[in-house]
């Protein structure tokens, strides 16, 4: 697929969850390379300023185009545009994603599902969009940002957990579906704490927002890490110091992880801010939220 040195061109790329957090950092960073740019979210207000950032970074072009990745007829007519534009489609960045807080019994049932289905059903359906672009090509590299809680588990945090060992799941199925195409690539990035919106512009019924566990990355870091799985395609990639550990943690010794999770939690990951219980941004885009960073010291 094409490089930054490439004669055939700057790279053509997707992204999805671009209006916000992780995604946002993602365009910026590959506008500093001179990328081509489609911008996709819920929301045209939040995405109108990421794009103006991108092409302020460098970026070739940006374009707009507001879609919820579970709705699979607007992913279509997103894909659909950037090929009908760009003529391919050389990576998908697929990082858009919904959290919600509070114990199993007490978050509703559609908050719960729609936590879930923008990360499982949102991911198939940019897959069933991307995928055959890629194969018509030989080349393409899909990468999904995933979480530290695609290993783990975590009370309070049951529909974000399920949301993220469901894609984890459904990641490693296309690897293997994919395996017939070499030039074809999809990797996983699993984050840990990191410095975006997603805390506070989540749903709650916790009696307060949430807010990342330390170390807290900036979402910087963690598109470059996303960057560095575009240039060395990996199955999955950790953006996080800690996660091999926390994860053998919970694989090896799971009632020490049980009885430690719901404390350390309750301290270091919850913002004991007494939030009314709120659907935050689940079921629509919260422009006045959106923004590359939190409001967390990062590293």
């Amino acid at each position: 697929m094409p490089t930054p040195t490439d004669p055939a061109g700057p790279q053509r790329v997707l992204i999805t969850g671009a209006s916000s957090g992780i995604g946002r950092a993602t365009a910026i960073e590959l506008a500093g390379r001179g990328s081509r740019l489609v911008l996709v979210a819920r929301g045209r207000e939040s995405l109108e300023e990421a794009a103006a950032e991108a092409l302020s970074a460098g970026a070739e072009e940006a374009l707009v185009r507001p879609a919820d990745v579970i709705d699979p007829d607007a992913v279509q007519a997103a894909v659909d545009d950037a090929v009908a534009e760009f003529g391919g489609l050389d990576v998908v960045v697929h990082a858009a994603q919904v959290m919600a807080y509070g114990r199993l019994e007490d978050v509703p049932r559609e908050v719960f599902e729609r936590t879930v289905d923008t990360a499982v059903h949102g991911t198939a359906n940019v897959a069933r969009s991307v995928l055959p672009v890629f194969r018509k090509q030989g080349a393409g590299h899909l990468v999904v940002v995933n979480s530290l809680l695609g290993n783990i588990a975590a009370p309070l945090m049951g529909s974000y957990v399920t949301a993220k060992w469901g894609q984890l799941g459904l990641i490693r199925v296309l690897q293997q579906e994919t395996r017939d195409e070499p030039g074809i690539s999809v990797s996983a990035v699993q984050p840990g704490g990191v410095d975006t919106p997603i805390y506070f512009q989540g749903a709650t019924w916790a009696g307060s927002t949430g807010r990342p566990p330390p170390p807290v990355y900036s979402p910087q870091r963690v598109a470059r890490a996303v960057l560095s799985t575009l240039d060395r395609p990996r199955r999955i990639v950790q953006s996080g110091i800690f996660n091999p550990l926390i994860t053998a943690g919970f694989r090896l010794v799971p009632g020490v992880f049980d009885l430690l999770v719901g404390p350390l939690l309750q301290r270091m990951a919850i913002a004991n801010d007494d939030s009314p219980p709120t659907e935050g941004n689940v079921f629509e885009s919260r422009p006045a939220g959106n923004a590359t960073e939190g409001r967390w010291r990062s590293i």
